[in-house]
């Protein structure tokens, strides 16, 4: 089965050689089994932005805030991800909390 650091390695390959949605799957597993790796949130929640999946970009997006708080980045791919699916008023308020976060 490898490591979470290798399976998200096959899955950013799927990905590089344009097969998002067989990577989401690949890194849907990841994250079952390691729901702490907030790094295969980020990609995910990029990647089912990319495939129109709002609802589950939107998700991950929030666990990556969860799991990194004091991250500014976080917010600011949430705020994408909420802009991206029509959540307008929750992608202002994950920007003003990136903002905020930045000083």
């Amino acid at each position: 089965m490898g490591s979470r650091e290798e399976r998200y390695e096959a899955a950013e390959s799927l990905k590089n050689d344009g097969k998002i949605a067989e990577a989401i799957t690949l890194l849907e597993g990841v994250v079952a089994d390691h729901p702490e790796f907030a790094l295969a949130h980020s990609a995910l929640a990029a990647w089912c932005t990319r495939l129109e999946r709002h609802e589950e970009a939107v998700r991950h997006a929030r666990r990556v805030c969860e799991l990194e708080p004091r991250d500014p980045f976080s917010y600011t791919a949430l705020s994408v991800a909420c802009m991206r699916g029509g959540r307008i008023a929750e992608a202002e308020d994950a920007l003003a909390r990136s903002r905020m976060l930045q000083g």
